[in-house]
């Protein structure tokens, strides 16, 4: 029960410190509003929450298990220590939040082909975006990310003080990225992911949906072309064609008859859209 219990203690600190943050943010941007959001976003957050504990929680250590294994079969690579003791600290978490930011731009583009679609469809289910709707993972999907992720890190034998520090920035921006605001970062927008343009990689618009897949450099986007700007969609309409659905659903959506004929959400090579 103790392993449970720290990471109950985790996740309860990690939705109190940024619920503190996004929450306060929400409200000096929505002001007024800012309760007609909540009630419109109420049952999709309440799922949200209710995926973010499964998975971080209940799930947590029998995700540990296949993670833990990945890790002992790629290693610490060992011929790599003497190259990171001989370069500066703040150049290594540079270099470590590059690779993780890269794993993590394929591993995305990669969720929205015929395979991995149904594992992914969960997260883009939302019609009301918050800040909690980066924790809105089916456990399949997160399963697929804590395997995934860190494997070419490891691999480089990048030091985990490394790793977690590029690993804090990286979930501070998902967050951000998610969050119910029409920002585009102005001139910084061809340089990072912006709320907006993640928005419009969560569009109803399915042609659309296949752009922006980086969580926090466009520079990925932009090398492979699938770069769009966002100021042409600011406020678009977010979801999926299938709809949102409370937690059984979303638990359920993987195993439907669908979405094992479902076509991929295809990134169409479109000068006017991709640029």
């Amino acid at each position: 029960m103790e392993i449970f219990e720290e990471h109950f203690r985790y996740t309860v600190s990690l939705l109190f410190l940024a619920g503190l943050f996004f929450g306060s943010l929400a409200l000096i941007m929505k002001r007024g509003a800012i309760f007609a959001a909540m009630n419109r976003g109420r049952k999709e957050f309440t799922t949200n929450l209710a995926l973010t504990f499964i998975n971080l929680v209940i799930l947590a250590p029998f995700l540990a298990l296949p993670s833990g294994a990945v890790r002992d079969f790629i290693g610490m690579s060992e011929n790599f220590a003497g190259f990171w003791d001989s370069i500066p600290g703040w150049l290594t978490v540079v270099i470590a939040f590059l690779v993780f930011d890269f794993v993590i731009y394929w591993r995305h583009r990669f969720e929205h082909s015929p395979l991995l679609w149904r594992i992914h469809a969960t997260h883009h289910a939302d019609t009301a975006l918050s800040w909690l709707s980066v924790q809105r993972k089916h456990p399949f999907s997160k399963l697929l990310s804590v395997c995934v992720d860190l494997s070419l890190l490891l691999l480089m034998g990048i030091p985990e003080w490394a790793i977690g520090t590029a690993g804090l920035a990286i979930t501070f921006w998902g967050f951000l990225v998610h969050c119910d605001v029409n920002w585009t970062f102005g001139p910084l927008r061809h340089w990072l992911i912006s709320p907006a343009a993640h928005r419009l990689h969560h569009i109803r618009d399915e042609r659309l949906m296949g752009t922006n897949f980086g969580n926090t450099l466009t520079a990925w986007d932009r090398m492979f072309g699938t770069f769009c700007d966002p100021t042409p969609y600011v406020g678009c309409e977010t979801g999926i064609e299938e709809g949102t659905r409370g937690i059984a659903g979303e638990l359920a959506r993987p195993f439907e008859k669908r979405y094992w004929r479902r076509k991929p959400v295809a990134v169409e090579d479109d000068s006017e859209a991709v640029a």
